[in-house]
């Protein structure tokens, strides 16, 4: 599997996202949250980054943020053995940690979607 992130698989669209929010299964670590619906019938696995607002105001570190979640998921995303997930990834932490905690904490929640 090719460790790159084509525009196929980001989640959009609201009915997309809502569907998720609403019958996916929530899962957390320390400083993230995750929401999984499997089984979607798209044929990939698309996922979705969330830093909020009301934790970060700068722009500069919410996006610095979005951007290590989705490296550190481009990275590992060979440890779902089934293509067919959405995922919502919404950081949960009012600091800003280094990508090897983000990194580690992503392959945690990834092995836990892929049980």
């Amino acid at each position: 599997m090719q460790a790159t992130l084509p525009k196929e698989e980001r989640l959009s669209g609201k009915t997309a996202i809502a569907v998720l929010t609403g019958k996916g299964r929530w899962d957390h670590t320390s400083h993230l949250r995750c929401c999984c619906l499997s089984e979607t019938g798209s044929g990939l696995n698309r996922i979705m980054v969330s830093v909020p607002k009301r934790l970060f105001k700068r722009a500069v570190k919410r996006n610095l943020l979005k951007r290590r979640l989705r490296e550190a998921y481009r990275l590992q995303k060979g440890l779902l053995p089934t293509p067919g997930h959405d995922i919502l990834f919404v950081y949960n932490s009012s600091g800003i940690v280094d990508f090897s905690v983000i990194f580690e904490e992503v392959a945690e929640l990834l092995q836990k979607i892929g049980k």
